[in-house]
């Protein structure tokens, strides 16, 4: 038995060298990677604050660039809306429920100067739900295309900072 235990026990002694002479070169790799981690970790806080300085130097004028980016494409939306039947149905709808308020309104006017009682009513608003749809529909994709807006402002700043730009 004791040979059993000799031989285990060279055994192990050889292992434990092995080891030994591998665990070296494998902390000096893992020390490596640890640098190069730190490293990257501070060229891309670096270029991050780089780049958010220039965000923040220039978001008014990008902001303000943005917003009127649409002033065209508004004027074009009225002129073209203006074409449509369905719409120029609708106004004159909405028309008919203004001259009824101009109505009411001087009913109202009338009795109060002859000092009688205010017996025409108070005009009610009532919204058409086709507003609503109109609303919601250019709400989703104003919002989708904002997304998408975001996102690429995103990438940018990713390429940016990762020094893929």
């Amino acid at each position: 038995m004791a040979t059993d235990i000799e031989k285990a026990a060279e055994r192990v002694a050889k292992l434990r060298a092995q080891a030994e002479k591998l665990s070296g070169p494998l902390a000096d790799a893992q020390a490596q990677l640890q640098d190069a981690r730190e490293v990257e970790g501070a060229r891309r806080a670096e270029r991050a604050a780089t780049y958010n300085r220039g965000v923040v130097a220039s978001w008014r004028e990008r902001a303000e660039t943005a917003a009127n980016s649409g002033h065209t494409a508004h004027a074009r939306f009225v002129e073209l809306l203006a074409e449509e039947s369905w719409f120029t149905a609708y106004v004159e709808y909405r028309a008919a429920r203004y001259k009824r308020g101009h109505v009411l309104t001087e009913a109202q006017r009338a009795q109060t100067a002859l000092g009688e009682p205010v017996t025409a009513p108070e005009q009610r608003w009532y919204d058409a739900q086709i507003l609503g749809e109109i609303v919601k529909a250019v709400e989703k994709q104003a919002a989708a295309r904002g997304a998408e807006f975001a996102r690429e402002l995103d990438e940018a700043r990713e390429a940016y900072v990762s020094g893929t730009d």
